[in-house]
């Protein structure tokens, strides 16, 4: 991945968890890594736990950032948040997957697309 690529998506993720937290969440864990990726934010509305997908693009071209959640990146998303919460022990809360699209072009203020409950665990 370029630097370029990576500065890009720490943007979208800063702005993302900053507009979270301005919905009242609270932010658990960024960049969380398990065996079958990493799930970019881990936050809490509430007694919800909630797995967020952030997608940074330059352009809203391709159907914007939110289209890149496609149903294997559901079901790899879905799959990350199991083994989470097989780390938590006990019950698991109630989740939901959000989505975070952010557009970030040259020149012009970031535009944020929040998804809540985007897909569910059922993943296709």
């Amino acid at each position: 991945m370029t630097r370029a690529r990576q500065s890009l998506g720490r943007l979208g993720e800063d702005l993302a968890c900053r507009e979270l937290q301005r919905r009242g969440c609270a932010i658990l864990a960024r960049r969380f890594r398990t065996r079958f990726g990493e799930i970019d934010v881990i936050a809490r509305d509430g007694p919800t736990l909630v797995f967020v997908e952030v997608k940074t693009r330059r352009t809203a071209a391709f159907g914007g950032p939110t289209a890149a959640v496609n149903p294997a990146k559901q079901r790899r998303l879905v799959n990350m948040a199991r083994s989470y919460l097989m780390g938590l022990g006990g019950p698991a809360p109630p989740c939901r997957f959000d989505v975070v699209g952010v557009t970030a072009a040259p020149g012009r203020p970031p535009v944020l697309e929040v998804v809540e409950d985007a897909f569910s665990a059922r993943a296709p």
